[in-house]
């Protein structure tokens, strides 16, 4: 197996990364409207996904609404099934983008995100947890939607394009939680 598919398994099992939501960070260049290179797009994915898990199973511990609750449930399913396409992708693919072997840490951004909502509870923790997911999809779609377009790698271009419409729908579900909430 290749050196790089070794040590990007080895993170993706020690955190179980699965989605896709990411607010710029200083340490990985900003997503173009038409470029993100496969460095930028794996490296993103991963915190992303962590973020999105752990963020969810916050929400289902911290006395939301049953829809909210639902929709944290249906974040950590969806984005384990796709940390797990995430994983097959690269054991496909042909990038040397490599991902830190000390496991899938949060960029700075996603770290920030997440301590904001473990300081909240209830209905506070309610609001951020909808209005922090709704920008983590949106910037989510724009980037998997333009590697899924422009994408260097073969098999992480697919993989984009397979993921693309289940990121679209949580962005449809955050849209009437939003409405409700």
């Amino acid at each position: 197996m290749k050196p790089h598919l070794a040590t990007a398994m080895l993170a993706l099992l020690a955190g179980a990364p699965s989605a896709f939501s990411q607010q710029p960070s200083s340490d990985v260049p900003p997503v173009s409207e038409n470029k993100v290179d496969t460095e930028t797009f794996t490296r993103t994915l991963v915190s992303a996904s962590r973020f999105e898990i752990d963020s969810s199973k916050l929400a289902e511990k911290k006395g939301v609404a049953a829809d909210v609750k639902d929709f944290a449930a249906l974040m950590v399913k969806d984005h384990t099934k796709a940390g797990e396409d995430f994983k097959a992708a690269l054991e496909k693919s042909q990038t040397t983008a490599s991902v830190t072997p000390q496991g899938p840490q949060l960029l700075p951004n996603d770290q920030a995100m997440l301590d904001q909502l473990k300081a909240l509870d209830g209905d506070a923790f309610q609001a951020k947890y909808i209005t922090l997911q709704t920008q983590a999809h949106k910037q989510a779609v724009a980037m998997v939607s333009t590697y899924a377009q422009s994408g260097d790698d073969p098999a992480l271009k697919e993989f984009a394009k397979k993921t693309l419409e289940t990121l679209k729908m949580h962005e449809m579900h955050l849209k009437d939680l939003a409405a409700v909430h």
